[in-house]
C-alpha cells in the first residue's frame, strides 16, 4: 500500500519531531510491505520567512492531493518572534486555522493516556492513578459558541456583549458518527457530555446523539452533564473511554485531561473530516527554546502517525506496532529530558537520551 503523506515540518522543534516521526512511519512500511510517500510544505513562522504568509493556497492544495497530513509544531516566542509583530491574520497560528478551515476538519481527536511507567508524573492521588486511563476526548471543532454570532453593544447606557451558541443537527450528527466509529476501534463506550439540563443546544445534542447510537449497538451510549464529567475526570479517569462533546466544553475537558497525564511531550492529536483524511499533529507547542538542541520529545508527534496510520488508513496492526515500541522504550528506561524524574535518586534509574536517540530506539523496536 502507498502512503501519500503531507508533513508540516514548522517552526521550533517541529523539524526535529517529524523527523523522527518519518523514520518510525519507515520502519512500519518496511516491516508491513508499505511505501511512504512524503511531501512537505511550509506553513507558520516557516512559511512567512519564504512567502511573507502563514500558509499559500499552493500548499493547502498540495495538502488536500494527499491521504493525511502530518505536523510537527508552528509558531516562536510570542515576546521576541517578529513574527507576533504582524496582524493576526498573518501570525503563525493563522496557518493552521486557515487549514483546518480549508480542509473542512471539523472533529478533534485527544487521547488522555497515562502509561504505567508515567504514572509518577500524573497530579492525582496514587490510589486513583494506579487505576490507569486511556481515553480519547472527541471534540466538535468547527461549531457552537466560538463560530456563532457575536457583539457587543450599548444597551441603556451600559455595554452588553452577546455570544450565540448554536448546533445544527447535522453537525452533530457527523461528529456523533465520528465518534461510534473510533469508540469500535476501542473499548466500545462513548460518554456523550452536555448540559442538557439547561441549554436547548444540548437537548439537540442529546437527542441526536441517540438516534446515532441506535446504529451502533455494540457501543455503550451514557450521558453525562459538563460540570460532573470536569469532576469525574480527577476523581475516576479509569471510566472513560470515548468522550464525546461540543466544542467549548471539548476545548476545556481536553486540557483537564492532557494535564492530569502529567506528560504534555506525549499526547497526540487528530483533526478529521468526513472522509478518511485527517490532520495529525503533537498537543504540545513548538518549543523555541529547545530547538536544535537535540533534546525534543518526538513520541507525541510519532504516536500521532499512529493515529494516522489506524484513522486515515485502517491499519491497526501498524499502529498497534507504534504504540508498542513507544511502550517498550518507556519499560527499557530511556527518557527525555521533559519526562525524566526530577528527583536526582529516581532519576538514576534511567537513561537520559536525545532527540535523535529517541527516535532510533523507537525503530528498533518496531
Amino acid at each position: 500500500m502507498e502512503l501519500n503523506i503531507v508533513c508540516i515540518p514548522g517552526d521550533g522543534i517541529g523539524p526535529e519531531i517529524v523527523t523522527e516521526a518519518k523514520k518510525v512511519l519507515d520502519a512500519v512500511g518496511e516491516k508491513f510491505g508499505h511505501t511512504m510517500k512524503y511531501t512537505d510544505i511550509l506553513m507558520g513562522g516557516a512559511s512567512i520567512d519564504v512567502h511573507g504568509v502563514p500558509l499559500t493556497d499552493e500548499a493547502i492544495e498540495t495538502a488536500k492531493g494527499a491521504d493525511a497530513v502530518l505536523m510537527g509544531s508552528i509558531g516562536g516566542d510570542t515576546a521576541t518572534s517578529p513574527w507576533y509583530k504582524l496582524e493576526p491574520n498573518l501570525r503563525p497560528e493563522a496557518g493552521l486555522l486557515k487549514l483546518r478551515k480549508s480542509l473542512q476538519l471539523f472533529a478533534n481527536l485527544r487521547p488522555a493516556i497515562l502509561y504505567d511507567e508515567l504514572a509518577g508524573a500524573c497530579p492525582l492521588k496514587e490510589e486513583i492513578s494506579k487505576a490507569g486511563f486511556d481515553m480519547m476526548i472527541m471534540r466538535e471543532l468547527t461549531g457552537g459558541l466560538y463560530f456563532g454570532e457575536r457583539y457587543t453593544k450599548e444597551v441603556d447606557g451600559k455595554l452588553v456583549a452577546t455570544d450565540t451558541l448554536t448546533y445544527s443537527e447535522d453537525e452533530i450528527r457527523r461528529i456523533a458518527i465520528k465518534g461510534f466509529d473510533i469508540a469500535m476501534k476501542r473499548r466500545k463506550k462513548v460518554t456523550s457530555v452536555d448540559k442538557a439540563n439547561v441549554l436547548d443546544s444540548s437537548r439537540l445534542w442529546r437527542k441526536v446523539v441517540e438516534e446515532v447510537a441506535k446504529d451502533y449497538p455494540q457501543v455503550t451510549l451514557e450521558h453525562m452533564l459538563v460540570d460532573n464529567c470536569a469532576m469525574q475526570l480527577v476523581k475516576d479517569p479509569a471510566q472513560f473511554d470515548v468522550i464525546l462533546t461540543e466544542n467549548m466544553f471539548g476545548d476545556i475537558l481536553s486540557d483537564e485531561a492532557s494535564m492530569v497525564t502529567g506528560s504534555i511531550g506525549m499526547l497526540a492529536s487528530a483533526s478529521l473530516n468526513d472522509t478518511r483524511f485527517g490532520l495529525y499533529e503533537p498537543s504540545h507547542g513548538s518549543a523555541p527554546d529547545i530547538a536544535g538542541k537535540d533534546i525534543a520529545n518526538p513520541i507525541a508527534t510519532v504516536l500521532s502517525a499512529s493515529m494516522m496510520l489506524r484513522y486515515s488508513f485502517d491499519l491497526d496492526k501498524e499502529a498497534d506496532a507504534i504504540d508498542g515500541a513507544v511502550k517498550k522504550v518507556l519499560q527499557d528506561g530511556y527518557r527525555t529530558a521533559d519526562i525524566m524524574p526530577q528527583e536526582k535518586e529516581e532519576a538514576a534509574a534511567f537513561k537520559l537520551v536525545g532527540c535523535k536517540e529517541m527516535g532510533d530506539l523507537l525503530t528498533q523496536r518496531i
